[in-house]
C-alpha cells in the first residue's frame, strides 16, 4: 500500500503535457474486439484502468503487443470467450463496454457488473433497453449480465436519460447490426466522438456523434486500423485548476481547447487568467479566487468529473459559492475529507454551499474515489503544512505519472510505501 505525502504552499509553475483520454481509451480498447484484423492504438495513458482493460482482453484471448509505453497492437482474432468474470471486471467501471463489444462480435456477452468509483447506484437499464431494441435478450443471473441474440437488427433507441455508458454500449452493439440504428438523446462527450471516429476508421458508418442524435448504419465487417486517442480533458482540467488554486502559472500542453470551454469559463469567472493556443492553454492566478456557482451536467456543460477539483479551489474563494451536482447522486463524499483540512462546506443532497476560508491546512486524508483523490492532491498543494493521502489506488486509475508531472511544476510531492501493520501482537 502507498500514499502521497505533500508539503504544500508552492505555486505551480512551468509546462505539463497531457496524456491520452482515460474515458476514450476504456471505450476504444473493447471496440477493437469488433475488428477482423489487428489494430494499433496510440496515445494510451499509463494508468491502471487501461492496464486492467488490456489484462481482461488478454484473458479473453486477444494477442496484445506493446510498441512503447503508450501504444499497443491488439489482434482480436484469437478471442473465443464471451465471458468477462467478476475478477476481470473488479475495480473497472468500463467493464460494461465489453457487453456491447462482445454482443456485436459474437451476439453473446456475459459480463460482471462494473466496478470503479462508488457514486451510488450505477443502473444499466438504458444499456439493456438499447440491446433489447437491437434484438438481444438480456437476463441477470448469478451476478452476471447475460446478453444474447440470434442476430442484431438496427432500431430506434430513445434514452430516457443522457447516459455516456449506454450511448457507447449501443454504438458498439449496433455497428455491425443489420440496418439503421438511431440513438436519440445520446451523450455528446468528446470521448463519444473519439469512439465514433475510431470505429469509422475501421470501416463503420456512424454519423452525428457529438450531437444528440447518432445514426449508425450497420456494416458486415470492420478492419484493422491505426488510431491515436484524444487528449484527456479531465486531466487537463485538473492541472488547470491546480495552477489557479496554488496561485501559479502553468502551460498545459497537448489539449483540445474546445473540450475545455466550460472549465475555462469558470476559472475566468473566479479570476484566473486563461490564454488559449492551438493545442495548449496557459492558466495563471495572482489574487485569491472569487466566488462562483456551478452546476454539473452532461457535455457541453460543466463536467461532473471536475466537480471535486473546482470545489477544492472554491474552498478559498472570497464569498460563498454553490455547486449543484446534476449527474451523480453521491459525488460529495469527499467533502468530509476537505473539512478535515479546514474547508467550510455544507452539503444538502445534490447541493454544496462553500463558504471561502483564508487557507487550508495539511492533514491526513484519503481518496474516496478517482476525482475526489485528485481534489485531495490539489488541496494538499494549496494547504500549509503536510498532507498525507491514502487509498491512492483510486488516483492511479486515471492520472499518469502524477507525482512526476507535479514535481516538474515545483510541487513537493512524493509517493511513500505504507508499512503493513505488524502481525506480532504483544501478550497482555
Amino acid at each position: 500500500m502507498e500514499k502521497f505525502v505533500i508539503n504544500g504552499g508552492n505555486a505551480l509553475k512551468g509546462t505539463v503535457k497531457i496524456s491520452g483520454a482515460k474515458n476514450a481509451a476504456v471505450a476504444i480498447l473493447p471496440a477493437v474486439l469488433l475488428s477482423d484484423s489487428p489494430c494499433t492504438v496510440e496515445n494510451l495513458p499509463e494508468i491502471s484502468d487501461v492496464s486492467t482493460i488490456l489484462k481482461s482482453m488478454s484473458a479473453l484471448g486477444a494477442d496484445i503487443k506493446a510498441i512503447n509505453k503508450s501504444s499497443v497492437v491488439i489482434d482480436p482474432r484469437p478471442v473465443k470467450s464471451y465471458v468477462v468474470t467478476k475478477e476481470m471486471a473488479e475495480g473497472m467501471r468500463a467493464s460494461s463496454y465489453f457487453l456491447g463489444a462482445l454482443l456485436g462480435r459474437t451476439h453473446h456477452a456475459r459480463v460482471a457488473p462494473p466496478g470503479g468509483c462508488d457514486f451510488g447506484v450505477r443502473p444499466i437499464d438504458q444499456h439493456i433497453k438499447g440491446f433489447e431494441a437491437l434484438g438481444a435478450k438480456v437476463i441477470i443471473e448469478s451476478g452476471m449480465v447475460d446478453a444474447k441474440a440470434k442476430a442484431l437488427y438496427g432500431s430506434s433507441v430513445y434514452l430516457d436519460k443522457v447516459s455516456v455508458g449506454a450511448t457507447i454500449n449501443i454504438m458498439l452493439a449496433a455497428v455491425k447490426a443489420k440496418g439503421l440504428t438511431v440513438i436519440e438523446n445520446a451523450a455528446r462527450e468528446p470521448h463519444i466522438v473519439d469512439l465514433a471516429n475510431f470505429l469509422n476508421s475501421m470501416g463503420a458508418n456512424i454519423m452525428g456523434a457529438g450531437t444528440g442524435v447518432i445514426k449508425i448504419r450497420g456494416v458486415e465487417n470492420l478492419h484493422g486500423t491505426v488510431y491515436s486517442i484524444i487528449p484527456d480533458q479531465i486531466e487537463a482540467g485538473t492541472y488547470m485548476v491546480a495552477a489557479a488554486a496554488t496561485g501559479g502559472d502553468v502551460l498545459v500542453e497537448n489539449v483540445t481547447p474546445k473540450h475545455l470551454e466550460s472549465i475555462i469559463a469558470k476559472l475566468v469567472e473566479a479570476g484566473a487568467t486563461v490564454n488559449e493556443y492551438d493545442e495548449a492553454i496557459r492558466v495563471s492566478m495572482k489574487k485569491p479566487p472569487k466566488k462562483c456557482n456551478i452546476q454539473t451536467m452532461p457535455h457541453p456543460g460543466f463536467p461532473t468529473d471536475m466537480q471535486p477539483q473546482i470545489a477544492t479551489f472554491l474552498a478559498i474563494a472570497e464569498g460563498t459559492s454553490i455547486i449543484t451536482e446534476g449527474v451523480w447522486d453521491n459525488r460529495f463524499r469527499y467533502v468530509d475529507q476537505l473539512t478535515l483540512m479546514g474547508a467550510d462546506i455544507q452539503v444538502d443532497g445534490k447541493m454544496a454551499v462553500i463558504t471561502g476560508v483564508k487557507g487550508l491546512k495539511g492533514a491526513p486524508v484519503k481518496a474516496v474515489d478517482l476525482r475526489a483523490g485528485a481534489a485531495m492532491v490539489i488541496a494538499g498543494l494549496m494547504a500549509s503544512g503536510i498532507t498525507e493521502i491514502t487509498e491512492i489506488d483510486h488516483i492511479d486509475r486515471g492520472y499518469e505519472r502524477l507525482t512526476e508531472k507535479l514535481s516538474a511544476l515545483g510541487a513537493q510531492i512524493k509517493r511513500v510505501v505504507v508499512p503493513k501493520p505488524s502481525s506480532n501482537l504483544k501478550q497482555a
